[in-house]
């Protein structure tokens, strides 16, 4: 069996990659730079851009599924390069897998697409999508989403994953951000509310993926779904953040401000970022102050029962890892 990772390079697509190896499966990577870790790996790596319809087709062909990862992700930027990626890239690889008659194609979205700015607690798979979002990343994802599921059929049979913040070793994302920001005195509480949030191991995510890849088909029970994605154990976020930062051997956050006070400052930096062109992203906007304000945990139990989904690493069993590893990168420790 060969298998198409797009992203194949980053930090899901690789893990997924890894445990595709483990079955004796043939890999293939689209990715825009070159991973030389794919390498001892013994993957085949095609540098193109999902944008380009020549490139995802060229890599599509001959394979038998297809792990959709790749994306621009973040809170800032043009929207135009949100959409290229997010939505032209979704439905260039939808094209091609029906071009090259893939019978299967594994989605990964994110649960951002569903957020209103508002608590989502225990939520499910039926909650709808808002009418309106403050970033184009989810705007962008939503769109994306709503290709993949309305390609699902006889011929092509989809599935969309939302994974919620995915972290572990290797993470170029999530991780050295929030240990950036402590370093340099960055980061603040927001508000004094103590919200439970979800979130999931890297192996965990992988795992997931493939799971889901082994059920579906034309037909079943899971094509045509999206599932929520999380460790099924949600924490109150603060207590994720300082644990990450204890693991890098940086001090807690101390300081707070309030929700309203983040907001505001959210839409008067998006104001001076954008009408002056600013390089870079601000350090807050109006989707961060409401997505470190409010709670974000899911109902897990559809994922459960369809495709067999266990997080088989806790948060415990992750942390400890993600520690191992960032102290071999600092030098301080043996490799994990």
């Amino acid at each position: 069996m060969k298998a198409l990772v797009t992203g194949g390079g980053g930090f899901l697509g690789k893990a997924i990659i890894r445990q595709l190896l483990t079955r004796n499966w043939q890999i293939r990577s689209l990715s825009r730079t070159r991973h030389p870790a794919l390498d001892p790996l013994g993957v085949e790596h095609r540098l193109g851009d999902v944008a380009d319809a020549d490139a995802v087709d060229a890599a599509v062909a001959g394979c038998d599924l297809v792990f959709h990862t790749a994306a621009k992700a973040g809170i800032w930027g043009p929207y135009r390069e949100f959409y290229q990626a997010n939505v032209e890239g979704t439905r260039n690889v939808i094209t091609a897998c029906r071009r090259h008659g893939i019978k299967r194609l594994v989605h990964t979205s994110s649960p951002s697409v569903v957020f209103d700015g508002k608590d989502m607690q225990g939520v499910d798979e039926s909650v709808p999508y808002p009418a309106h979002y403050h970033a184009f990343y989810p705007a962008t994802k939503a769109e994306a989403e709503r290709l993949v599921l309305r390609a699902n059929g006889p011929e092509l049979a989809t599935v969309a994953l939302r994974p919620h913040l995915i972290w572990g070793p290797e993470d170029n994302h999530l991780v050295p951000r929030i240990i950036a920001r402590g370093r340099q005195g960055r980061l603040r509480r927001i508000g004094s509310r103590e919200c439970l949030v979800d979130t999931i191991y890297i192996d965990n995510a992988a795992r997931a993926h493939l799971l889901a890849g082994d059920q579906l088909r034309p037909g079943s029970s899971v094509a045509g779904k999206v599932y929520f994605l999380s460790q099924g154990e949600p924490l109150p976020l603060w207590t994720i953040v300082d644990r990450i930062l204890a693991a890098a051997g940086v001090q807690p956050v101390s300081r707070q401000i309030s929700p309203g006070v983040a907001y505001t400052l959210g839409w008067l930096l998006e104001k001076i970022y954008g009408g002056f062109r600013l390089p870079g992203e601000p350090p807050m906007t109006r989707f961060l102050a409401r997505e470190l304000s409010t709670a974000h945990w899911f109902d897990i139990s559809a994922a459960r029962s369809d495709f067999g989904y266990q997080p088989e690493i806790s948060f415990e069993q992750g942390m400890d890892r993600l520690q191992a590893w960032l102290q071999q990168q600092a030098g301080q420790g043996p490799p994990p």
